[in-house]
């Protein structure tokens, strides 16, 4: 499987081309930008310019952008409005929500990816029929702006009650909605297991979020690392391998501190990703 990464973990610093060097410096050639706009600012058209001048030139890809959560800067402090949802009860407020992410899409018109990666909801939100009415006529839209500009959407299991693998592959039976699903580990280590949701997901998956815990609360910690994580992950590799050429193997993790070079320490766990299926041959 090809590596690649996700700006998530370099979500505390402004995106620029120099910790673009540094990943593709790090023999990862693919990479996620995360929405985040203290982070990168999708509205920003210097930003934006700045990144796509870079990548017309670079041999690193943009393999997925992930979906704003927040509008606004700073992680949604500024209130309940700042949230990006496709669930909203409201719909003048659904639709911002829609507004929001048709503008992250808009970049693929400067820096071409293949995939959005999109939440149903937020954390821990309760089910409720309304909900998935409201997500599939809000992902009919997002879908088809989407695909004009050469992007596929990809929903992620995520912890809550509208997004376990079960509910997804629900709802994608019911609407008839052909869209694929980003594979999220450590989410499903939370919720059903990661081996029950896989067996679920499997045959949709476009791409992957790597990443740990502690099967409570989601930490986005370093495979392999000592804060705490708990996943098997040779079984979890283990399954990854019976479809390598689906998707990539790409890490979702969260800076920690005292980490001093974020990137080489991502390196690090590919190679020890990678060398668990060495040692089982």
């Amino acid at each position: 499987m090809e590596r690649a990464l996700s700006t998530h973990l370099l979500v505390n610093h402004r995106l620029t081309t120099v910790w673009l060097d540094r990943i593709w410096e790090a023999g990862i050639p693919k990479v996620e930008i995360f929405c985040a706009r203290q982070h990168f600012d999708y509205r920003n058209r210097a930003q934006v310019n700045e990144i796509g001048y870079w990548f017309r030139d670079a041999q690193l890809q943009l393999h997925s952008l992930h979906s704003p959560m927040y509008n606004d800067d700073c992680w949604g402090k500024t209130g309940p409005s700042a949230a990006v949802s496709l669930t909203e009860r409201s719909k003048p407020r659904r639709l911002e929500s829609v507004g929001e992410i048709k503008r992250a899409l808009e970049v693929a018109e400067r820096i071409p990816f293949k995939y959005l990666i999109q939440h149903i909801g937020a954390a821990h939100e309760d089910y409720d029929d309304f909900k998935l009415e409201a997500a599939f006529t809000a992902l009919e839209d997002i879908s088809l702006f989407a695909r004009h500009r050469g992007v596929e959407v990809l929903l992620e299991n995520i912890p809550n009650k509208l997004s376990s693998a079960e509910r997804l592959v629900h709802f994608l039976e019911i609407t008839h909605l052909d869209l694929g699903f980003c594979f999220d580990t450590g989410h499903a280590h939370i919720m059903e297991g990661v081996e029950p949701a896989w067996t679920l997901m499997q045959q949709r998956v476009r791409s992957t979020h790597i990443h740990d815990n502690d099967g409570l609360q989601d930490l986005h910690y370093f495979p392999f690392s000592s804060q705490g994580g708990s996943i098997d992950w040779p079984r979890a590799m283990r399954l990854l391998r019976t479809r390598p050429a689906q998707f990539p193997l790409l890490l979702e993790l969260r800076e920690y501190e005292g980490l001093a070079n974020p990137v080489q320490a991502a390196r690090e766990v590919f190679e020890k990703l990678e060398n668990l299926q060495t040692e089982s041959e």
